[in-house]
Order: C-alpha cells, then structure tokens, then sequence
C-alpha cells in the first residue's frame, strides 16, 4: 500500500488551436488518482499537447484543467511544474552535475534540508536499483541509456510529486531495455502511489502501463477505457484496426490465472 497518495487531473473541454488548425478539440477525461493513464493516438493525434498543457508548458486555448480540484491556469506555472514530475524521450540529464546531484535538483530548489535531500536521494537510488554509495557520484557520461533513463525517472519523482507527466520515455532504447524498465516504473509507481498520464506511440506498451488508455484521432478523444475493455469493446473500426488484429491474445495477456482482468 503506497503511502502517498497521487492526485486527481481533470481535463474539461481543453481545446488547443494554432490559427485555423486545431491541435486538441474539446478534450475532456479524468485521470485518476495513483493510476496511470496512457494517452495513444497516430502522429498528429494531439496527445503530447494534451500533456503538455497540464504542466502549461503549452497553454490551452480554452477549457479547465484542474489537479486535485485547482485550476493550473490560476497558478504560476514555475511553481506548478515544481510540483508536477517530467520525463521525456531525451532525458534531459545536467552533464556537469553528478547523478545524485541531478536527482537532487527539484528538492534543493524547493528549500528542503540538506539531509533530507540526501535521505530522498538515497531511496531514490535504491528503489532503482542502484547501490548509492557507488552511484551518487557518478556522471551521466558513465551510465548506458537505459541507466540514463533510470535516473531521469528518479528525479522526476525526486520531490514527492502527486502527478509525473512522461513523453515516450522509453521510446530511445533498444526492446529488451525497454521491457526492463517498463517493469521497473511499474514496481516504482505502485510503491509511490504517483499519478501518471503516459504519452507512447506503442499499444502494447499502452496496455502494459494503462490502467485506463485514451486513443485520439485528430485532437478528439476516441475511446476511453481500462485496457480489458478497449481490447474486448473497442468503440469503431479506428479503435479496432489501431489496437491490432490480435487484440483477443493481447486481452488473454491481462488475465490472471483465475481468469480475472490484471
């Protein structure tokens, strides 16, 4: 049982439009607390907008998203993105600064203690498999990729946020890195009780991950639905053809022994 407890993102009619062109149309949908929700869709669906303006690194054109009942537009997006974790594709990992300096980088902007900051460090380090006496002093020059990511995710984490944004984070390493770590942030995100909205291009991934999926066409969201559902009840042909012809193998993939949907 997590001891932290994720929070609540709403998203009410977020609609986005650069000029004539809308990226995201009326988008609304509710992530819940200490879950992940995954958002898919083709290239040019809308889902990365979509999760970029819960952290307002892009601003909707109109609608309401609220975290926990508050209004992000009503916040001062600095302070908002300290409380939100990110993780993307590229890492994004201070070359100069050590690993533990990186996964310290949120705490010690938001003031906390320096014990403290190596305690969270610390457990951070372990619960991702590293021995910190060996890594904390590491560079990210000396990490594989998939190390790499690792870290990132940590830091992302490192502040205690109720909500982590993550865009394709696995997406830049090979198959069998790409499962390990799959496993790994599911282990860690269950223990922390973070919410999670996921960006991926990859259904199974998406059913992996998802407690719920959102699939989107063209800024629209299609279908929204844990992953047993999307497979048995898709809502169109698009939902369908997009979830694969083998969506009956993929369901049995989310059974239990007993027969009970995972």
């Amino acid at each position: 049982m997590a001891e932290r407890r994720g929070a609540t993102v709403e998203l009410r009619e977020v609609t986005k439009r650069y000029g004539d062109t809308v990226a995201v149309d009326h988008l609304s949908l509710t992530a819940p607390a200490g879950r992940i929700t995954v958002l898919i869709g083709p290239s040019g669906c809308g889902k990365t907008t979509s999760l970029r303006m819960v952290n307002r690194l892009i601003e909707p054109t109109s609608g309401e998203i609220l975290i926990d009942g508050q209004n992000v537009l009503t916040e001062d997006p600095t302070q908002l993105r300290r409380r939100i974790g990110y993780v993307i594709q590229q890492v994004g990992l201070f070359p100069h600064r050590t690993i533990g300096e990186n996964v310290a980088t949120v705490p010690e902007l938001l003031g906390w203690p320096p014990a403290r900051v190596r305690a969270r460090v610390d457990e951070l380090l372990s619960l991702i498999g590293f021995d910190p006496s060996r890594m904390r002093d590491r560079y990210p020059a000396q990490l594989s990729g998939g190390e790499r990511q690792r870290v990132g995710v940590a830091r992302a984490m490192a502040a205690e946020p109720p909500l982590m944004l993550m865009d394709e984070p696995f997406g830049a390493v090979d198959p069998i890195v790409r499962e390990r770590l799959q496993n790994e942030f599911l282990q860690l995100q269950r223990a922390q009780g973070i919410t999670v909205i996921f960006v991926t291009h990859d259904i199974d991934e998406a059913i992996k991950l998802g407690d719920r999926v959102a699939i989107m066409r063209a800024g629209k969201l299609v279908q929204f639905a844990p992953p047993g559902e999307l497979l048995a009840r898709p809502a169109d042909d698009f939902v369908a053809q997009f979830v694969g012809s083998d969506r009956g193998l993929k369901r049995l993939a989310l059974l239990t022994v007993g027969g009970a949907e995972l």
